[in-house]
């Protein structure tokens, strides 16, 4: 497993937090947000419609669907103007959102895996999301943190681990994956040559219809612990 790497690179979502609960307190603020200064937009909707109207612009927009930031501002600029309102709505209401949902609880064992780790690899994230490391504070801990907003593709195409390998310049077989997810974060990684390792926190049982990771490991502090005896 540790063979011939240099590069770490991870997952953020369920990996570094919970993200269920950060996203459903980041889109109760938006709810009340637009409320207080849009209600007529608030009328009309509720967290369910807004998500199945950003589905739905994802699937007419295929080529923007890897960008979260714009499928939430755009999606809600539309329907600020089917409700009469101002189309900034979107933008406002999204700066509501993305504040909300920097505010994370990083679990206990991130940070110090991460300079345990750090002091024998280069360290890197890349994730499918927009949470922001340096609001969070842990931007640091990386040297390079990118996203599927920033390189043009998502979890699992190959160009989204391979863009991270080519701009610090080792090939994927040199970098480990770690996540969470089976698909994006393990066969995606996997598919594109890298080493895999799953974060399994919930003690979930593999599905069967995905080849096993190279490793397993229960929290980050495992892995450290293994890197350190290789």
């Amino acid at each position: 497993m540790f063979d011939r790497l240099r590069v770490i690179c991870f997952d953020l979502d369920d990996t570094f937090w919970d993200v269920g609960s950060v996203l459903l307190r980041a889109e109760s603020r938006v709810q009340v947000f637009l409320e207080q200064r849009y209600p007529r937009l608030a009328a009309r909707h509720s967290r369910e419609s807004f998500m199945a109207a950003r589905l739905a612009l994802a699937r007419a927009e295929p080529a923007m669907a890897h960008d979260l930031t714009w499928l939430r501002t755009e999606t809600l600029r539309r329907l600020a103007i089917e409700a009469g309102c101002p189309e900034v709505a979107g933008r406002e209401a999204f700066e509501v959102f993305i504040a909300a949902r920097n505010e994370v609880q990083v679990f206990d064992d991130v940070r110090p895996a991460l300079r345990r780790l750090a002091r024998r690899y280069r360290l890197a994230t890349f994730s499918n999301g927009n949470a922001d490391l340096a609001r969070i504070g842990l931007a640091d801990e990386f040297v390079l943190s990118l996203n599927s907003e920033q390189v043009g593709f998502a979890k699992p195409h190959a160009n989204a681990y391979a863009s991270v390998a080519a701009r610090l310049g080792v090939a994927t077989a040199e970098m480990a994956y770690v996540g969470d997810d089976p698909r994006n974060d393990i066969e995606g990684a996997r598919a594109a040559g890298c080493r895999t390792v799953w974060v399994n926190r919930r003690a979930h049982p593999w599905p069967e219809t995905h080849a096993p990771a190279d490793l397993e490991v229960a929290e980050l502090g495992a892995l450290a612990e293994l890197a350190e005896r290789r």
